[in-house]
């Protein structure tokens, strides 16, 4: 099991930037992909972006693309995903999430965080 707590969530103004981390312990962290998802109030949680165990490979959401830029510390036991150019249908409860391999689908991530709220405002 790995256990994952996200912070760095809050509220800005719309254009403007946050970066979460998902800090790590138990399981090594290392070896697993991590992932991220957001839920927005009445909706499914949906994916945001995912990295691989070495933080080569990385893949987005469309609607995050060229704004949000997820990247990890290996030697931290962390993930991060800056976000930028930040838009109010950004705001929502988002989730780091481990598991064995990148997906853009909740399965087959097997632990998850509390979640952190990111409000924007316009």
């Amino acid at each position: 099991q790995v256990d994952l707590v996200e912070s760095g969530g809050g509220l800005v103004q719309a254009g403007g930037s946050l970066r979460l981390s998902c800090a790590a312990s138990g399981r090594t962290f290392s070896g697993n992909a991590m992932g991220w998802f957001r839920q927005a109030p009445g909706k499914e949680r949906e994916f945001v972006a995912t990295i691989n165990w070495s933080g080569a490979a990385t893949s987005y959401a469309d609607s995050v693309k060229g704004r949000f830029t997820i990247s990890r510390d290996n030697a931290k036991n962390t993930v991060y995903l800056q976000m930028n150019s930040l838009k109010p249908e950004d705001t929502a409860v988002y989730y780091c999430a481990a598991g064995p391999l990148t997906a853009t689908t909740p399965h087959p991530y097997i632990d998850w965080g509390q979640g952190t709220q990111v409000t924007v405002s316009s």
